[in-house]
């Protein structure tokens, strides 16, 4: 195993926790600017894909809460899960009609069937074990319930150039001058080592999901892959 480091894109789950709790305040503002505010737009189309009215939703990974407030918006009765209190905090300040939990994706505190679909964005790359996750998901879910996730990926063709200097360059830059800066290190770090979008459908696939497919988003800097529990 490489060295456990920001800069590595490795984190221990405590670290990762306390990361999220001190970038929280700043949180939002990063996404819009790291994204120049498309961000809002692909959590709209994830929760298109897999939300109807009515159903019961999961938002893992929650965050400050954005992709469960879209859920919401869509119709669905919302649970938004996080395990940084600090994020919860914010979001928390967006809903009261969302039920907001503490809580860690490779436990989910809910029983097997649990939710019509479930969504995470973002989030996925930050878990110690991505299959554990990944199987959590498909559990909670009922057969037939709908996944969706968001997830930054390794661009291809004339983006990746620019893809690191973005990433690799000027978003540790602005990170340095917020609290909690060095998760802006982490990120680029966190994207380099995680699955492709291939790869991270076969893993969908190995957890027990069908009709996996992906879509790639920002001139494939970000992918929304999409499946059904079977």
């Amino acid at each position: 195993m490489g060295p456990v480091t920001h800069e590595a894109g490795t984190l221990e789950p405590d670290a990762v926790r306390s990361m999220f709790d001190r970038i929280a305040p700043a949180y939002d503002a990063m996404n819009r600017v790291m994204t120049v505010g498309l961000d809002q737009r692909w959590r709209r189309l994830a929760v298109e894909f897999v939300v109807q009215p009515g159903d019961r939703v999961l938002d893992a990974c929650c965050g400050t809460g954005d992709l469960a407030l879209e859920a919401e918006r869509q119709g669905g009765q919302v649970i938004g899960l996080d395990f940084s209190e600090r994020m919860l905090e914010r979001a928390r300040s967006k809903s009261q009609t969302v039920e907001w939990l503490q809580g860690d994706l490779l436990a989910l505190p809910f029983e097997d069937g649990s939710f019509d679909a479930a969504t995470v964005g973002f989030g996925v790359r930050n878990v110690a074990d991505l299959e554990l996750g990944l199987r959590e998901l498909r559990r909670v879910l009922r057969p037939g319930g709908r996944l969706a996730i968001l997830e930054i990926t390794q661009p291809r063709g004339r983006l990746k150039p620019f893809f690191g200097l973005w990433f690799d360059r000027v978003v540790p830059v602005l990170g340095k001058v917020i609290p909690g800066g060095r998760a802006y290190a982490y990120l680029p770090a966190s994207v380099r080592r995680f699955p492709g979008a291939e790869d991270l459908a076969v893993k969908l696939e190995r957890a027990g999901f069908a009709a996996v497919r992906f879509k790639l988003l920002a001139g494939t800097i970000v992918a929304l892959h999409t499946g059904t529990a079977s």
